[in-house]
């Protein structure tokens, strides 16, 4: 079976920079598993899979464009200290979870002086061009459940969807209404 939209797929995968230093992989744990076509893997990766069956290997070149796009500058700038609330240690390096007008995002502090504090709210891999090396373990149809959701859902509840997911006794957090149950 290929890999096409609405379908769960299964790799395990290596993720280098130009320089070839490994950012992430699944070798070590658990695969990779996600429903082709809805925005749940960056779109240059989901372009070189498509129509790609288990058993084959892909190594490709995401520009950043398709991966997580260009580094935007206007969304480096500076906040009052006070912003991140009473007690709470700022220092250049950390990374924090900002919520705005297109949900989630990761915001990294640049520098802080004083009780001023420089943000980054770019992806902190945007603008750059990704290598992948990926095997396909697993090609399946998705259920009526996951193509409702947009997102794997494994037996007893629904996956990690990136959106915060975390299926336990009450059920699925992830924002998608699901009625997961364990």
């Amino acid at each position: 079976m290929d890999i096409k939209k609405d379908r769960v797929v299964t790799i395990d995968y290596s993720l280098r920079d130009e320089a070839g230093k490994l950012l992430d992989s699944s070798e070590g744990g658990e695969p990779l598993i996600y429903l082709h076509g809805n925005e749940n893997i960056i779109p240059g990766l989901e372009k070189h899979l498509e129509g790609k069956n288990p058993g084959d290997s892909v190594t490709c070149t995401v520009p950043a464009a398709e991966a997580y796009g260009e580094r935007d500058e206007s969304l480096v700038f500076k906040v009052s200290r006070k912003d991140f609330g009473e007690g709470v240690e700022v220092a250049a390096g950390m990374q924090f979870e900002a919520h705005g007008e297109e949900g989630a995002q990761i915001v990294t502090v640049v520098n802080v002086n004083g009780d001023e504090v420089t943000i980054d709210a770019n992806h902190p891999l945007a603008g750059e061009n990704l290598h992948f090396d990926v095997k396909v373990l697993n090609v399946r149809d998705a259920t009526e459940e996951e193509l409702e959701h947009g997102h794997v859902h494994f037996a007893g509840g629904c996956s990690d969807c990136g959106d915060g997911c975390d299926c336990g006794d009450e059920g699925c957090d992830c924002g998608d209404d699901c009625d997961c149950e364990e």
